[in-house]
């Protein structure tokens, strides 16, 4: 595996967002998207450059998935679809261990990543700042997909119900992320709490992170994705009857696989053809991600309206200081 400097560039992590060559212009529907992209077509997404000349066509596709608690493991559990994804496109593919959010997203607006899973809170910043297209996520053969916010605290506290968070010490992950920070933002004050003024907020990094403060006594409760806990769970992270679940929300759409806009529209097609037509079954990947036996196709517009809504309530700017935050 090629070194992460090798691939993205140390200036780039270390400088933060830079300006990428696509050129800025004039758009009828701007939107939210950063000024160097344009949505003609009233998508909400970044539009294919017109010109061919800007057409990204790459011998070795860079592919990333979220930040997670141990890239190496992930680029094991990867490694089926990636061969997949190289013999359908006819291109090398390169896995690249994202260390974070802002990383990922930096290296899709440099041109440096091609197609990236991005968590289900950053896709917003994904989309507006790097020109990232969602297209597709893991879902069942009827068609369903989703996860939900879920509010833990230890087996053995005095916490029952959300509003027994009060005064304690609670562990959200990023301020970027929709189940670790976002909806508890924007839902828990009808459930009694306000976050960071009920209770004190802790960032922990990450899901798995929250979830092993939890359990160690660190942290009184966590909100946290329910597909993280699910796996940490079945990879015998911590023991399910050590924590207490305290409320769980309604579902959201998780992790988005994107392309990058200015991929060539005949290479999309083919890494389209790819996810779609990956078999999950008797691999890695399917055991990893239980009940997913496929990517099913999606749009930003549809998909992510709730989470958009959610955002838009906690005052969220798709800048890279709120990225950064």
């Amino acid at each position: 595996m090629k070194t992460l400097l090798a691939l993205l560039g140390s200036a780039a992590l270390v400088a933060g967002f830079t300006v990428s060559g696509a050129n800025a212009q004039e758009c009828p529907n701007q939107g939210a998207l950063d000024a160097i992209y344009c949505d003609a077509d009233g998508d909400l997404v970044a539009d294919t450059p017109s010109d061919p000349a800007k057409l990204s066509n790459p011998d070795t596709l860079v592919f990333a998935y979220t930040p997670v608690e141990d890239p190496a493991v992930y680029a094991d559990i990867w490694a089926p679809f990636i061969e997949h994804l190289e013999k359908v496109t006819g291109k090398d593919v390169q896995f690249f261990a994202v260390q974070s959010n802002s990383a990922e997203v930096e290296a899709m607006r440099s041109g440096r990543l091609h197609i990236a899973g991005f968590s289900t809170g950053p896709t917003p910043f994904a989309v507006n700042l790097a020109g990232a297209v969602p297209f597709a996520i893991m879902g069942s053969d009827d068609g369903r997909f989703g996860y939900r916010l879920q509010l833990f605290a230890r087996a053995d506290s005095d916490i029952k119900e959300p509003a027994d968070i009060a005064g304690k010490r609670v562990a959200h992950t990023s301020p970027t992320s929709n189940s670790g920070n976002q909806a508890p933002r924007a839902l828990f004050p009808d459930l009694g709490v306000v976050p960071g003024e009920d209770y004190e907020v802790i960032y922990s990094g990450s899901h798995d992170q929250s979830m092993l403060g939890v359990v160690a006594g660190d942290y009184d409760a966590a909100p946290v994705a329910s597909e993280v806990v699910e796996r940490m769970a079945e990879r015998g992270l911590y023991d399910p009857a050590d924590v207490r679940l305290i409320w769980e929300s309604d579902p959201f759409p998780t992790t988005s696989f994107n392309y990058a806009h200015d991929l060539d529209p005949a290479l999309v097609e083919k890494v389209k053809e790819a996810f779609f037509s990956f078999d999950f079954e008797g691999n890695k990947l399917g055991e990893e991600f239980e009940g997913v036996s496929k990517f099913i196709p999606i749009t930003y517009k549809d998909q992510w309206a709730v989470i958009r809504q959610i955002q838009a309530s906690n005052g969220v700017e798709y800048t890279p200081q709120g990225l950064n935050k």
